[in-house]
């Protein structure tokens, strides 16, 4: 029911209640039943249980479950005790989802902090009688009284508003107190800020008193239909979360295709079945990186502590990396790119522009602060937002009321659009102080407003308001009209809610960056434009209404969305539908706020950021990540680290993948060549758990590039195999397992007594192997900078853990008790020169491909650009 478009009369009537009287006690216990009581409905809560079991739906999840099944299985088959590598697979998975668990239920806590928000007391007339119920107990038809300080506890329908200002920026995201009217007529489109005869749930009573009728509770609010989208509006996947499951997939159906390929080649070759199944199936779980799920929670684990360091707090473990692939930011305008506080800017007269502390100023600040109702407390003023920018611009209102005591008011109304005060000088006379709108006091003042002077303010968005005074020797005889006629005109004082002084310089980086910054926000359409151009977020395009984007279909925004840059008077299904118009074009939003109405596009985006101070509970509950100092230009901070973890996590399924590649190629060709495989099995397990976890780690706190915010943003759908490096996995995959494979030769042709079983052979194939991914740890840190080059930062854990591992390894084939257990022998120092020469290879090999790389870059700058014609017939470079 559009209930803001019909009189309150007719309200009434609907509703079958009293607008003096209200409802009888009979008839509230009747609607509680109909209706049900004041609250918000809350789902169904999963169980602790369904929750952890929830997080085993991943597909790497569940390939890595199979291969414990199996790894059991063979062991069991084998008759070997060996359960260890089955062990350690299951722990990583039941670890992994126990933090799962942890970073759930989001929409949970935006609704029970929507709960919280809701008014715990109301007052009503019901059968004639005041009386204060539970706001829970009110019903459609209930006549409420509002008063100032008290929190709107349904929505409703407004009988009668003396000077009623309601703040409503928790809901809309307009800054300024809205006032209201109970006889305004609104049509059916007018947005939620602009219904003038109607209160909503949820807000705050600034000023003045009134009453109205309760035409909708609890889920039926706008409060109520926020929490119903946050209800139905699903969280969508994170880029990482959809590639980590493309990877998985990849690795699953290529462990399957593997398995298939060595039993029927097995088969065709006259070996036992069953023997051949064994051996398929040890190849098809060696080439799962165990240790991929752990190290990726661990990497995101270690970003979430540094961006908290720089007052970034994530919540939700998976969209540490959604920030690094951000291409657009939707923001909130008030509280979130200006201050959500009104500040005096700019004061004027019939001259121009006031000089700083001179003594025109002082006078226009000290008349306006005395025609103001603010209260002081200590250093802090209190009262109507517009009122308490010119207390505070003056700095003595306490003063001023103790020297020039009150003696009359006229106050401000929606019709007068004004107000004035009369105070009594030292002399015993009077002064008359009016202040109002500009056009307004324009005929009461003698010369004028400086009606060029409110122009050019007005043009800048700036909220005017303008100060006239006269001194009288008497009140006697003077009413309304005398008093507020043969005005001086003082001056014009502008005041707007100033941009916060960091955001400029930040939206300037996201463009930097590759990143689009769009401003959403409930206030009107010029307040945002000037904002938007003063921050250069509006360089081009146009500003776009709440009636505009109701009257344009779905498919209309889609396919339009590039063209704006500032959405103005949106309701919350407005900032949603945005959202998504760019997720449909394959962005990647982030989308910031601070308020209620913020909330549904909050949990909308790929991922939300609330305001840690100034933010509503709901928008904090609804948020990936919580902005603990307000301040917008953490929100790039944290798009930086966001990039770096993502490259990081490239860098460990690089280096993962490329080792294991390694390791089945030696024992892959070993066996079509008819060899002792060249491996064990548990020396396969200690590769996969030592010498490629403890490395990918270290690689997953790599120092970020110093140039990764000059990045585009990685496109919504983009392979994490793309820009070559499923290409360079191979590659380098390949060349890991030839050095393997060739020590093993080396070591079974020329050191080995014994060729059938070619023990030293395998422990150096062993070595090179481990000692090799270790060496090529350190190509990861950079594709295209030398590990040699000067001035790169240093990442002390990769040593830490590369020193660590390679003595680790020394010592299973160096220390007698240990190579008993790995199934080593103890080398001697030729066949360790051997291996260790083997074993730097990869760094040999990468370095000189680097260097090519780096000669064609320099090439390519160094040749003359093509020149072009442009359309005026004119050469230019391209």
């Amino acid at each position: 029911m559009e209930w803001h478009s019909i009189s309150n009369a007719e309200c009434t009537k609907k509703l079958m209640s009293d607008s003096e009287k209200g409802l009888s006690k009979v008839q509230a216990g009747h609607r509680l039943k109909q209706y049900g009581k004041n609250e918000l409905a809350q789902p169904p809560r999963k169980s602790l249980l369904l929750r952890f079991l929830e997080q085993f739906k991943d597909f790497m999840v569940l390939i890595l479950l199979i291969a414990a099944a199996i790894s059991f299985m063979t062991s069991y088959l084998q008759q070997d005790t060996d359960y260890i590598g089955a062990i350690i697979i299951l722990l990583i998975v039941n670890v992994n989802a126990v933090i799962g668990v942890v970073q759930e239920s989001r929409a949970e806590k935006a609704l029970s902090a929507l709960q919280n928000l809701a008014a715990p007391h109301a007052q009503v007339i019901r059968g004639g009688q005041t009386v204060k119920i539970p706001a829970k107990e009110l019903v459609p038809g209930d006549l409420a009284l509002l008063e100032t300080g008290d929190m709107v506890p349904a929505d409703i329908r407004l009988i009668n508003a003396t000077e009623l200002s309601v703040q409503e920026s928790a809901l809309t995201g307009e800054s300024r107190a809205v006032q209201k009217n109970a006889l305004a007529h609104c049509e059916p489109e007018t947005p939620l800020g602009d219904r003038r005869n109607m209160c909503y749930s949820s807000t705050v009573v600034t000023a003045g008193h009134g009453c109205g009728i309760v035409v909708e509770t609890g889920m039926h609010t706008e409060v109520g239909h926020i929490a119903h989208l946050l209800t139905v509006q699903k969280t969508p996947q994170t880029p990482l979360q959809k590639k980590l499951e493309q990877t998985g997939k990849i690795l699953g159906v290529g462990a399957l295709l593997l398995c298939a390929i060595i039993f029927l080649m097995g088969l065709v070759q006259g070996m036992p079945p069953l023997d051949m199944f064994l051996t398929a199936v040890s190849l098809a779980v060696a080439a799962i990186p165990e240790g991929l799920p752990a190290v990726v929670t661990i990497v995101l684990a270690s970003g979430m502590k540094r961006m908290a360091d720089r007052h970034a707090i994530v919540r939700h473990m998976m969209a540490v990396e959604t920030l690094g692939s951000a291409s657009v930011i939707c923001s909130d305008k008030t509280g979130t790119l200006t201050q959500n506080h009104m500040t005096v800017v700019d004061m004027r007269d019939t001259s121009g522009r006031l000089g700083a502390h001179s003594q025109r100023e002082r006078r226009l600040l000290d008349c306006a602060a005395l025609c103001t109702n603010c209260t002081m407390d200590g250093s802090h003023v209190f009262g109507e937002a517009t009122e308490v920018a010119l207390c505070e611009a003056a700095q003595n209102k306490d003063t001023l009321d103790r020297e020039f005591p009150r003696v009359r008011e006229i106050p401000f109304t929606s019709s007068r659009k004004r107000m004035t005060v009369v105070v009594r000088l030292p002399g015993g006379h009077f002064r008359v102080i009016t202040k109002g709108a500009p056009d307004v006091l324009e005929p009461m003042c003698r010369g004028g407003c400086a009606a060029r002077q409110n122009h050019e303010m007005a043009s800048r968005a700036l909220r005017v308001l303008a100060v006239g005074c006269k001194e009288i020797n008497t009140l006697d005889g003077m009413d309304e009209n005398r008093l507020e006629s043969g005005l001086e005109f003082l001056g014009l004082i502008g005041m707007e809610d100033p941009p916060r002084p960091e955001v400029k310089q930040a939206v300037a980086l996201c463009r930097q960056a590759g990143i689009r910054p769009v401003m959403i926000t409930g206030d009107h359409a010029d307040t945002a434009a000037a904002v938007a151009r003063t921050l250069g977020i509006l360089t081009d395009g146009k500003v776009v209404s709440g009636p505009e984007l109701d009257a344009m279909p779905q498919e209309k925004l889609t396919a339009d969305i590039y063209n704006y840059s500032v959405f103005a008077r949106v309701s919350p299904e407005h900032k949603v539908r945005i959202v998504q118009a760019f997720q449909n074009r394959g962005e990647v939003v982030a989308m910031t706020g601070d308020g209620v109405n913020d909330a549904p596009a909050l949990k909308a985006a790929d991922i939300g950021c609330a305001m840690g101070l100034s933010g509503t509970d709901v928008a904090k509950g609804a948020a990936d990540m919580i902005l603990a100092d307000d301040n917008f230009a953490t929100i790039v901070e944290a798009v930086r680290e966001g990039r770096g973890i993502y490259s990081n996590i490239r860098r460990t399924i690089h280096f993962l993948l490329s080792c294991n590649i390694g390791e089945l190629l030696s024992v892959f060709v070993s066996f079509l060549l008819r060899l002792p495989l060249p491996l064990a099995a548990i020396q396969l397990l200690w590769v996969n758990l030592v010498t490629d976890s403890f490395p990918a780690l270290a690689l997953g706190v790599e120092p970020i590039d110093c140039d990764v915010m000059k990045q585009k943003p990685i496109r919504r759908g983009s392979s994490i195999f793309s820009h070559g490096l499923g290409w360079s996995i191979c590659v380098e995959g390949c060349l890991i397992g030839a050095l393997s494979l060739l020590a093993y030769t080396i070591g079974r042709i020329f050191f080995d007594v014994n060729p059938a079983n070619p023990i030293i052979g395998r422990t150096m194939s062993f070595a090179v192997l481990s000692l090799s991914q270790l060496a090529h740890a350190f190509n990861m840190r950079s594709d295209t900078h030398s590990l040699f080059e000067h001035g790169r930062s240093q990442n002390r854990k990769l040593v830490e853990a590369t020193i660590g591992c390679g003595a680790l390894m020394i010592a299973v084939a160096a220390v007698p008790a240990l190579t008993v257990v790995f199934k080593t022998a103890v080398l001697n120092p030729m066949q360790w020169l051997i291996t260790a020469a083997l074993s730097l290879v990869p760094i040999v090999v990468i370095e000189l491909e680097k260097a090519l790389f780096r000669g064609k870059v320099q090439q390519t700058k160094t040749k003359p650009l093509p020149a072009q014609t442009d359309k005026a017939g004119k050469l230019e470079h391209t």
